[in-house]
């Protein structure tokens, strides 16, 4: 069955700890979660592939699990990506009209001719997104369709990655017989399955603290206007722990889960915890660290990644349009303290953001790690909602077949 055409919507995400495969169908006022896949990702690193076979099988085993839960055969996915150092930047382009009325041609042929105006060397646009229309120099329209105008202009906010990357994510793919619907940055589905429309119309920083990687994305009048990715994640964290205390990988994630905290408290240096250390098997020789020596490993790279964000966000030039807020996601924001010390560093009001888009989701799999794979959903019913015009919800007239996904639409974002 084809994503969101005659079946149901199918979403991929694959990321440096996990994969995860969402199935979903369209239902009147929403989506509703009926299959569910994830699988540790092995063959991967940092967003990208270092083995593909040992990835093709991590994918092969979260695409049957959710499969077979769904009880569906997918054809083609929604596919999040994270990695391909993705350039994120604003194109505009002005036409021509002759004073007359703006009408749907003006539009397409604007949005083309911007489209066409911007190709990177060696690099894929995912993503080509309205984000303002003009008409003779006047700003802030949404919908121009309508009025009269000697000149009409658009900005168009292009994101593009690394060809090579999409290349060997989309052979990824290909090999478990998927074919690949669309390639999206996973900041942007993690905005659209976690943020309020106010947050989107405000200004606000989506952060998707991943394994491998960090990324943001600035979300302001209703679209995403910037994004960025930071190579490093939460397994820079475990790592640092398990070279630290020289213990395993395994002992280390356990411990950052179990007693981890990125600020630190009165009562660490009281607590001791067992690190058992490496290759030995007795528990007798594990060794006892106060917990405040963990801490002390965590907070400083979580530290460093926030404070890295907060100087990207800076020399991006979209830190004021970001405003106040910012929202964090992905399996690496679920550590303790982490919520309190973005709020610290980002000097913003920081919340933790669950899908909020979807129905059905289990306690398991609607929390932020799963924001991404449920953002992936959002975004194909908004790709099929409309032609993609950037207009405003109130703007847009849903096609026949797909008016109940176009109340959703309405009613979500």
């Amino acid at each position: 069955m084809a994503a969101g055409r005659n079946g149901p919507l199918a979403a991929l995400d694959i990321g440096t700890t996990k994969v995860c495969c969402f199935v979903a169908v369209e239902e009147a006022g929403g989506l509703r979660i009926k299959g569910i896949g994830h699988q540790v990702a092995r063959g991967m690193r940092a967003g990208t592939i270092t083995n593909m076979e040992m990835a093709e099988e991590s994918v092969r085993s979260a695409v049957d699990a959710a499969e077979r839960m769904a009880g569906e055969t997918i054809r083609e996915v929604f596919l999040g990506v994270s990695a391909g150092q993705p350039v994120s930047q604003t194109v505009e382009v002005d036409m021509s009209l002759g004073g007359q009325e703006i009408g749907e041609k003006d539009l397409q042929r604007t949005l083309k001719e911007a489209k066409a105006s911007y190709k990177p060397e060696n690099r894929t646009v995912i993503h080509a997104l309205p984000v303002g229309y003009n008409v003779d120099g006047n700003r802030g329209i949404r919908d121009p369709r309508g009025m009269y105008g000697e000149n009409l202009g658009v900005s168009m906010h292009m994101v593009s990655v690394q060809n090579n990357h999409i290349r060997n994510m989309t052979n990824l793919v290909e090999r478990c017989h998927l074919g690949v619907a669309k390639v999206v940055s996973a900041p942007y589905a993690s905005g659209l399955a976690t943020l309020v429309q106010d947050e989107m119309d405000l200004g606000v920083t989506v952060i998707d603290f991943g394994g491998g990687s960090t990324s943001f994305a600035v979300f302001y009048d209703g679209e995403m206007v910037y994004n960025e990715v930071i190579p490093v994640g939460g397994a820079h964290v475990s790592n640092d722990i398990a070279r630290g205390l020289s213990t395993s990988l395994a002992n280390a994630e356990r411990m950052k889960t179990l007693y981890g905290n990125a600020l630190a408290s009165q009562a660490d240096e009281k607590e001791i915890i067992d690190v058992p250390l490496i290759g030995e098997t007795d528990h007798e020789v594990a060794n006892h660290v106060p917990r405040s020596m963990l801490v002390g490993i965590i907070k400083p790279r979580i530290e460093e990644i926030l404070e890295m964000v907060r100087d990207r966000l800076s020399a991006s030039g979209f830190e004021k349009v970001a405003g106040r807020r910012a929202v964090l996601c992905g399996g690496a924001s679920q550590l303790a303290g982490v919520q309190e010390l973005a709020g610290r560093i980002l000097d913003k009001q920081v919340r933790l953001g669950k899908p909020i888009r979807v129905k059905s989701l289990a306690d398991a799999t609607g929390g932020p790690a799963f924001a991404t794979a449920a953002g992936l959903l959002s975004f194909a019913v908004r790709e099929n909602f409309d032609d993609d015009h950037g207009l405003s919800a109130e703007a847009k007239t849903p096609k026949n077949r797909l008016l109940r996904i176009g109340n959703w639409f309405k009613e979500n974002f």
